[in-house]
């Protein structure tokens, strides 16, 4: 039985272009999307839209680092993070606006937008199926579909009012093309004091490359400048397995064993959350 277009989904497809064209629109079909090239593209009985085909750079975030995060946050653990975007985001936003969120995730920062904004819509992008399938369902005015960063991005010029990149890969031209010239780009990133004693107690943990910010604007200044700078840092208690779940939904939980994790030194219970959130205007 073809898979119905999710509503959340049809909010968004005159934002989308086909991947394969880069030009035509794409258009609801029999439980596909299509252009009118051909190029067809499923709808997940999850809700959302695959139209990464081919290699991707990275499979993203796998189930164990979904389910992670999905408890961490909904504990609240980077609630003041959230509220930071949110702000951010209001602070430039339309009443209608459109937010991209690129690395979505499970969608969980584009929901606190739209929770802010009851006349916005969102569509939230990411390359791993398990947290789209999570971010599906995570707001009902919040489209998902299946995509890469680092591919020119599946949208027409123009569009957006708001992208969200937090903790996610970034591409600067795609960023600046994708957004209306009123626009900002909220991007947020750990500073080197993020989650410190988790590192301390986890050598193989990874950690903030000091050069990461001299980077980031050297990527960034080209198509866009600063409009506004929110430091979060704060002590965060950790109670029962949020240690774990902290660690699970990062990148470090690649790089850890249960070896890492097996001898007697317990995990901290109290952490460092330590970010930068910077709205961006574009050149």
């Amino acid at each position: 039985m073809p898979v119905p277009l999710p509503p959340a989904l049809e909010r968004v497809l005159d934002l989308l272009r086909c991947p394969m064209c880069r030009t035509h629109r794409i258009r609801p079909g029999r439980g596909v999307l299509r252009c009118p090239a051909g190029h067809t593209f499923d709808i997940a009985r999850h809700g959302y839209a695959g139209l990464l085909t081919g290699t991707r750079a990275t499979s993203g975030d796998d189930a164990a680092m979904v389910r992670a995060r999905e408890r961490f946050l909904s504990a609240g653990g980077y609630a003041r993070i959230r509220d930071a975007v949110t702000r951010l985001a209001a602070a430039a936003a339309p009443e209608r606006a459109t937010v991209l969120d690129v690395g979505c995730g499970t969608g969980y920062y584009l929901a606190g937008v739209l929770d802010r904004l009851p006349g916005a819509r969102g569509l939230g992008l990411d390359t791993s199926v398990r947290a789209l399938r999570a971010a599906a369902r995570a707001h009902d005015r919040a489209g998902t579909a299946a995509w890469d960063v680092f591919r020119p991005l599946p949208l027409a010029t123009g569009v957006a009012d708001v992208v969200l990149d937090v903790f996610a890969p970034r591409n600067p031209a795609e960023f600046h093309r994708v957004l209306r010239p009123a626009g900002r780009l909220i991007v947020v990133r750990p500073t080197g004091r993020h989650l410190a004693e988790l590192r301390e107690r986890l050598p193989a943990a990874v950690t903030v490359d000091p050069a990461k910010e001299r980077r980031l604007h050297r990527a960034l200044d080209p198509f866009f400048a600063v409009a506004a700078t929110e430091q979060v840092e704060y002590g965060a208690d950790l109670a029962g397995e949020e240690a774990l779940d902290l660690l699970g939904m990062t990148p470090s939980a690649r790089h850890l064993s249960r070896a890492d994790l097996s001898d007697e030194a317990p995990l901290p219970d109290r952490v460092t959350v330590s970010v930068l959130a910077t709205a961006y205007r574009p050149r």
